[in-house]
């Protein structure tokens, strides 16, 4: 028999699993989400643009495919770039 401290834990498990998928599947809705979200605390904290910049970037690589509102990198030289993320 499971305790109900187990069975909430699974609850939240499954929770979570499926926020990640929502997250991966929507990632480009989160990142534009997140600098909405930075822009807010800038005009909050002002004078901390450079730690909420810093935040805010650090997010974008860890939800889904990483930040999607960033250029793609310049490609090596010879090389064509990469074609952009489709959504």
């Amino acid at each position: 028999m499971r305790s109900a401290a187990t069975g909430a834990r699974v609850a939240l498990m499954g929770f979570l699993d499926k926020a990640k998928d929502l997250i991966s599947q929507h990632d480009d809705k989160v990142d534009q989400g997140l600098d909405k979200a930075g822009e807010a605390a800038k005009a909050k904290f002002a004078g901390h643009d450079e730690h909420i910049d810093k935040g805010v970037d650090f997010a974008q690589q860890k939800t889904g495919a990483g930040d999607t509102t960033a250029p793609p990198p310049p490609a090596p030289e010879g090389e064509e770039p990469p074609p952009p993320p489709q959504p």
